[in-house]
């Protein structure tokens, strides 16, 4: 099955940044390029939730409680989607996880854990 893979997770402390990138197998590079991406996030106990998501020609949505810290974008050519966090809180920690929908199908990816320490 194909995956996306995610990648830049991490420790870091309050307030501070992290990168977030999701790459897209070359197969699926004609998908990445029409799809929708987008960025969702799951804490212990608590259901995965959409932080963050990209149309293919743009458009963007936040979750209201990361509008103004949080930056999705994408590079189409190489199929890669990325997810700026700032001024990071702790409740923040959590395993991302990315997700591009196309017409047909929808890949996710393994996550990458973000903790936020105080």
């Amino acid at each position: 099955q194909v995956q996306l893979v995610e990648s830049g997770g991490g420790l870091v402390r309050a307030g501070g940044s992290l990168r977030l990138a999701c790459d897209a197998p070359a197969t699926i590079f004609s998908i990445f390029s029409i799809g929708d991406m987008a960025w969702y996030r799951q804490s212990p106990g608590k259901q995965r939730e959409l932080v963050a998501g990209m149309t293919a020609d743009g458009m963007r949505n936040y979750q209201d409680s990361v509008k103004g810290r949080f930056t999705i974008s994408r590079d189409n050519p190489k199929g890669t989607a990325y997810l700026q966090m700032d001024s990071l809180k702790t409740e923040y920690k959590a395993v991302y996880y990315c997700n591009l929908k196309g017409h047909f199908h929808s890949f996710w990816g393994q996550g990458t854990q973000v903790i936020v320490s105080s």
